[in-house]
């Protein structure tokens, strides 16, 4: 993270036992999930195998891989072999950057977060496409209009966020493919959406995800989605010996492995595609995206339903509660962000600055006692800003 974005924890510090959980005021899913118990289960089991290493434990870590795989295919509606693991969302996007080659552009939203730009820029003299930024004209986000106001012929893809990670704002993927076309990649970072809300994944031709937000998973796997009608536009640039068919073959390059695994470098991590698993399987037995994703909505409206009271601005106020991910953001006009941010973790709320805002991402487990917290909190700012 950078240096603007800081996240202060509560007094109270549960200490290296994973059975305690966060607190009732963790608030900070869209910077780390805290590891659900499932995925502490599923990380000792896979360490353990590793550990050991008998008779098969090796194909039980290979099949625990392929199992996360897919998971992930049922969730976002692909093929197993359209799915591959990547260790995280930035070598995912790495990745496709690599493998998306020759003349063109890709159009990224000006203020996206770095992770979805930063690849394109480190490709695009290496022979990969240009990049240009598409300024939202006063929004953080790409509407289908904005976007066909700025395809051109050149333009190959459009890199988005699913969810913004400073606003929460939802981004419209289907709307936004059906302007984009068959002939134009829709590449998505959908890590601040996946597990949090329901995404139009369906309408993504690539996507990449960590686990260690919403799916609260830890960190080490990330899904890559390739889908099949794109898969001939990319070629596997950091496809490495895992990526190949027959990777002791006599001659090199060999044939590369049919789907998404054609990108591969090398196997994944083992226990962290275990975890990964896991949050998948967990999400779907709490109800899936949609029902975890209504939790979460009616806990951060609760949450910046109080803000409001106390006289806070919040980003995207008033929209439709469908546009907006897991995400909610204020300020408090004529208050100090950073005093602010320090009342509140005082207080028992982790939560995320940026500049002059406070950022909140609870999750589906998070306690009403959260909402009283915040409460709690920012009548002490008001107090001691009347006693001023």
């Amino acid at each position: 993270m950078n240096d603007q974005i800081s996240s202060t924890p509560g007094p109270a510090d549960p200490g290296p036992d994973l059975a305690v959980g966060p607190g009732a005021g963790y608030l900070d899913h869209a910077r780390v999930g805290p590891l659900s118990r499932p995925v502490v289960t599923a990380l000792a089991g896979a360490t353990g195998l590793a550990a050991r290493l008998g008779p098969g434990d090796l194909d039980r870590l290979f099949a625990l891989a392929d199992a996360a795989r897919d998971s992930a295919a049922r969730l976002l509606g692909a093929r197993p072999h359209e799915i591959a693991l990547a260790p995280s969302t930035s070598n995912g996007l790495f990745t496709v950057a690599a493998g998306l080659r020759g003349p063109g552009t890709v159009l990224v939203p000006r203020d996206e977060f770095p992770a979805n730009l930063y690849p394109w820029l480190r490709f695009a003299d290496r022979g990969g496409p240009g990049v240009r930024p598409v300024d939202p004209a006063g929004q953080r986000h790409v509407t289908p209009d904005l976007l066909r106001h700025h395809l051109t012929p050149d333009v190959v893809a459009l890199s988005v966020s699913a969810v913004d990670s400073l606003t929460g704002h939802l981004a419209p993927l289907a709307a936004l493919k059906e302007v984009l076309g068959p002939d134009r990649l829709l590449i998505v970072d959908a890590i601040q959406g996946l597990g949090s809300v329901p995404l139009e994944a369906e309408a993504a031709d690539v996507l990449v995800s960590g686990g260690q937000k919403w799916l609260r998973a830890g960190w080490g796997a990330a899904l890559l989605l390739v889908r099949d009608r794109c898969a001939g536009r990319l070629v596997p640039g950091l496809g490495g010996w895992a990526g190949v068919a027959d990777p002791f073959a006599s001659r090199h390059p060999a044939e590369p492995l049919p789907g998404a695994a054609a990108h591969l470098a090398t196997n994944p991590d083992f226990p962290a595609a275990a975890a990964l698993g896991a949050a998948l399987d967990d999400l779907r037995e709490q109800g899936g995206p949609a029902a975890v994703g209504l939790r979460i909505r009616a806990t951060l409206a609760d949450l910046l339903d109080r803000a409001r009271r106390a006289g806070a601005e919040v980003l995207l106020d008033g929209v439709d509660a469908r546009e907006r991910g897991g995400i909610g953001t204020f300020r408090l006009p004529g208050h100090d962000p950073a005093a602010v941010h320090r009342t509140l973790g005082a207080a028992g709320l982790v939560t995320t600055r940026r500049d002059e805002w406070i950022r909140l991402s609870p999750h589906a487990s998070t306690p009403a006692a959260a909402a009283d917290l915040l409460t709690e909190a920012l009548r002490t700012l008001a107090a001691a800003r009347t006693a001023r």
